[in-house]
């Protein structure tokens, strides 16, 4: 049997305002948009029916617009919002079930969560901010002291443990923040645009080095953003969110070559496509004749390999190219027209 997911949400709902159950109810039996339901309700709609569930180890990218309903969607997985309808489960615990004491433990054993504002204790040291959910837990003060310095070492901040946040740069107190959830050990992690607030330069450095640990440390992680370019370069999948619902679920590449919609579609319209298109998606089969007429003039590539890869094989050396398996077999051909195609549409 396989593991469940690590983070599951079931046709999950939140409505704001006094009359919710009333507002959900008729915008489930009369299909009434938000406006509708402010109107006659005088109640929200933030997040509508949405149902996911995230792998060990994914990297989920929730994408939207401001007021669009993902930060408050992220909320709900540790039950900072309580759901209006519907379930939330962590590796196949409904927490919605669980007490305030059993709460309390979820969060602080099992969930990390870093926001835009790291909210940093500015009298306390370095390391004490970082040690500070352990110290919650009761760990005494030396395997705290051991264990901030050692998460510290990981977002590359060793020596300065014993500074206070004011001492820091902006991008240096939000590798704090990492730390601090990285170091009581979580199973997931909740990230609400943590890195937006910054410059690009010192952005797309924290972006590297998030998926290095992520690599690493196999964490599951629901990460909130409004920057498609972010979503694509740190998500396995990516959901994009409007009003509240999920419109398209699916990776980068098939977000941004079969938009489910023309909201999509404009989402993804400016986007480069050089490092998101990959040969499987630009192949055609081929018969066994063809590929050893192919095998000896074509050169070869992996399903894996994307647009701009392609693009300078051809340009050096023009002809097709044959996509091979990882056993180095041959299942298809990306032809010079192919490749003009993805890069003009």
């Amino acid at each position: 049997m396989s593991p469940p997911p690590a983070i599951e949400l079931k046709d999950v709902w939140k409505v704001f305002g006094r009359r919710a159950a009333e507002a959900l109810s008729a915008v489930r039996s009369e299909q009434i948009g938000k406006d509708e339901v402010l109107r006659r309700y005088d109640c929200v709609v933030a997040v509508a029916d949405v149902s996911v569930a995230i792998a060990q180890g994914e990297i989920f990218c929730i994408m939207g617009l401001s007021g669009s309903g993902k930060s408050t969607l992220l909320r709900h997985v540790n039950r900072l919002v309580e759901p209006t309808a519907g379930e939330i489960r962590i590796h196949g615990e409904d927490i919605g079930r669980k007490s305030a004491g059993a709460l309390r433990e979820l969060r602080a054993r099992k969930i990390g969560m870093v926001f835009q504002h790291v909210a940093l204790f500015p009298h306390r040291r370095i390391w004490e901010n970082v040690a500070f959910g352990l110290e919650v837990r009761g760990v005494p003060r030396p395997r705290r002291r051991e264990v901030a310095q050692e998460t510290l070492e990981l977002v590359h901040l060793s020596g300065w443990g014993d500074r206070y946040p004011a001492e820091l740069s902006g991008g240096m107190q939000q590798r704090v923040g990492l730390a601090r959830a990285l170091a009581a050990d979580p199973d997931v992690l909740l990230m609400d645009e943590p890195f937006s607030a910054l410059d690009p330069l010192i952005r797309r450095q924290l972006q590297d080095q998030f998926l290095q640990l992520a690599s690493m440390m196999k964490k599951t992680t629901l990460f909130i953003t409004h920057d498609l370019d972010e979503a694509i370069r740190l998500g396995h999948r990516i959901a994009v969110m409007k009003d509240g619902r999920f419109i398209q679920t699916g990776t980068a590449e098939e977000i941004v070559l079969t938009p489910a919609d023309s909201y999509v579609a404009e989402f993804v319209r400016g986007v480069s496509r050089l490092k998101i298109v990959r040969a499987h998606s630009l192949m055609r089969p081929l018969d066994a004749t063809e590929a050893i007429t192919l095998d000896a003039t074509a050169r070869a590539v992996d399903g894996d390999a994307d647009l701009e890869r392609m693009i300078r094989i051809v340009a050096e050396s023009p002809g097709p190219l044959l996509v091979v398996d990882a056993d180095n077999r041959p299942i298809g051909v990306v032809s010079e027209t192919a490749l003009l195609r993805a890069i003009h549409e």
